[in-house]
Parts: C-alpha cells; sequence; structure tokens
C-alpha cells in the first residue's frame, strides 16, 4: 500500500486505541469506510461521464445538420442559392477610364 508494513500497522492501531478509546474507534472506522465507498462511487462515476464524452460526439441539432444528412445533394443546394435568371441579375459596374493612365483612350 504505502509501503507500512505489520509492524507499523499494529503501531497505528494502538495509538488509534489510546487516542480515541475502545468505544469511538469502531464509530471511527465507519465514517472512514463510508467516506472513502463515497470518494470511489464519485470517481467512478466522474471516470464514467469522461469516457462517455470521449467515445460519444454530441449530435448535431438539425438547423446545423450537413445537407446530405437532409436528404440535399449539393447540386441541389447549389441551384436553390444560385439565381435562376441572369437578366434578373443586375450587371456589374462598367469600370471607369482612369485619366491617369492615357494608354486607356487610345
Amino acid at each position: 500500500m504505502f509501503g507500512i508494513g505489520g509492524p507499523e500497522l499494529v503501531l497505528i492501531f494502538v495509538l488509534a486505541l489510546l487516542l480515541f478509546g475502545p468505544k469511538r474507534l469502531p464509530q471511527i472506522g465507519r465514517t472512514l469506510g463510508k467516506g472513502m465507498a463515497e470518494f470511489r462511487r464519485a470517481s467512478t462515476e466522474l471516470q464514467r461521464a469522461v469516457n462517455t464524452e470521449l467515445e460519444e460526439p454530441p449530435a448535431a441539432p438539425a438547423w446545423r445538420a450537413p445537407a446530405a444528412a437532409q436528404g440535399v445533394t449539393v447540386a441541389q443546394g447549389a441551384a436553390a442559392v444560385a439565381p435562376q435568371d441572369s437578366a434578373a441579375s443586375p450587371a456589374p459596374p462598367a469600370a471607369e477610364p482612369d485619366s491617369s493612365n492615357p494608354s486607356q483612350f487610345q
């Protein structure tokens, strides 16, 4: 355990018996045992929760699901986003000539 042998355990037990007395020693032992059991239970539960989180990635909400998971192909998604009629979209503005560059005027 902690490098404690038989003679050391006997010495610790005798000291505890002298300090606490024969009536309180069983009560102290029960209290220590219950505390250790609760600590083990809590640490096991924490390990289980951590392992569960590491093994299972959280499910994405429906609004963040990829298009393939919603049954929409990439082409359908692009068609829904791209304008259907090029005449309906405004033309880009014409570039104005730069007066500092005389080769544009020839």
